[in-house]
């Protein structure tokens, strides 16, 4: 068995094993998929109808600044020690033929999002404009999402005690702005926009220059393109993923799980 399907059986058996014992101490959220706000019509929850907004990640400009991790955190007050996005550095080469590479990670906002369908509540969902988001109100914060994630790239906030993750700067961007980590960018390496656009600049540079997205072999059709992502630094990224998996498989999901709410309620 391969190592996806090996991810893919676990997960099956440790939501099977845990739902019950979830279900029983939420009386409080009904097991539904209704959601208020999107029932509603709230435009915040629907979307920007006949736009499909995706970010384009430059690596040829990308200096690992971090300046893109701290206004994010700013924006949306994550809280400390975790992060909607960052930027991984390493070394690629051998000497004396070295030099750091940098891989910036957020939310894939997919097409096909693996953390969709498994949510119980409704809480996270795909806006009509390509926006993956979580809804903290609703969210009863099972984990399920953060452990179907092929990219781990969800988390428990510890201090709404839910779900968390990029959300492509939807407050802003429904202003017309743009997310804080593309406003920050100093060496402009984070390109946003509609791609249903033909004229925006993620479109331009989707159709001049060849892109890579991350674990593309996952079918959940990214939507973060990368420009000149080295294979090494991608080679890496898939060995650490394959190595958080065993750490899950050794000590089994409920218990990893439970043990981040019991820290995050004890700090609280």
């Amino acid at each position: 068995m391969g190592k996806e399907n090996s991810r893919r059986s676990f997960l099956k058996t440790g939501l099977a094993s845990t739902g019950l014992a979830l279900l029983a101490s939420s009386k409080a959220n009904a097991f539904s998929l209704k959601n208020p706000g999107r029932d509603a019509k709230d435009a915040r929850y629907i979307g920007q109808k006949g736009k499909h907004f995706v970010m384009v990640l430059d690596l040829r400009k990308c200096i690992g600044c971090q300046a893109c991790t701290s206004a994010c955190k700013v924006e949306n007050q994550v809280p400390s020690g975790q992060y909607r996005t960052f930027v991984t550095e390493t070394e690629v080469g051998v000497f004396p033929q070295v030099r750091k590479a940098f891989l910036p990670q957020l939310c894939n906002h997919c097409e096909n999002p693996a953390c969709v369908p498994v949510c119980p509540t409704g809480a996270t969902f795909k806006r009509e404009d390509g926006i993956v988001v979580v809804d903290n109100t609703v969210c009863w914060g099972c984990g399920y999402c953060i452990s179907a994630c092929p990219y781990d790239k969800r988390y428990f906030n510890k201090k709404t005690r839910t779900a968390d993750k990029c959300n492509f700067c939807a407050q802003r961007v429904d202003k017309g702005l743009m997310p804080a980590c593309v406003e920050t960018c100093i060496g402009g390496a984070r390109v946003f926009g509609d791609i249903n656009d033909k004229h925006s600049e993620v479109a331009r540079l989707l159709a001049n220059f060849p892109t890579t997205v991350l674990k593309k072999a996952q079918g959940t059709r990214p939507q973060v393109f990368y420009i000149n992502l080295d294979d090494r630094v991608t080679e890496l990224f898939d060995t650490t993923q394959d190595l958080d998996d065993m750490v899950k498989a050794e000590q089994g999901f409920e218990r990893e799980w439970m043990k981040v709410r019991e820290e995050a309620t004890n700090n609280g």
